[in-house]
């Protein structure tokens, strides 16, 4: 069973601006600090922010159906502005998921204003279908609105 869920939010900032926080490691940081009722901790377990970077995601309690997950960088894309992650393991893949990808794009709409659009991607054994309802894009779309708060009070002027 293959699945997708996304969501956009308008933010009136440049597109290049915002993929310098959406591309790079000081999105999870600002997610670290700012989102610490949905996520408990983010470790970097290797990596810089490239490809191949590792995070641990670590949940409070009760917030979550697992309490922490491993997820890496499989790409970022400065060009385009896409990074994606895969979790590779625990988590989801405990639960019978054999994918879950999230994926963060950085749209240029005009040269003060960019869309950033949050995807999940996901695939499930059969016998675990019912799980597919544990998939949630909300997680994504605070980190989208913390990341658009975080992007307007420290906008830069041309």
């Amino acid at each position: 069973m293959f699945g997708t869920v996304s969501e956009e939010m308008e933010i009136n900032v440049g597109a290049s601006e915002a993929w310098e926080l959406y591309g790079s490691l000081q999105l999870a940081k600002l997610v670290g600090e700012e989102l610490t009722q949905v996520v408990d901790k983010i470790e970097v377990i290797e990596g810089d922010g490239g490809v191949g970077t590792v995070l641990k995601l670590t949940f409070p309690p009760g917030m979550s159906v697992f309490s922490c997950y491993k997820e890496k960088f499989t790409k970022v894309d400065d060009e385009k502005r896409v990074k994606e992650t895969e979790v590779v393991e625990g988590g989801y893949l405990d639960l019978g998921f054999t994918l879950v990808r999230a994926r963060f794009e950085v749209i240029e709409k005009t040269q003060i204003s960019c869309i950033t659009k949050s995807t999940i991607e996901y695939e499930l054994q059969e016998g675990a279908a019912a799980n597919a309802s544990i998939v949630s894009i909300q997680p994504l779309v605070n980190i989208m609105e913390v990341a658009a708060t975080y992007l307007l009070q420290n906008k830069q002027t041309n």
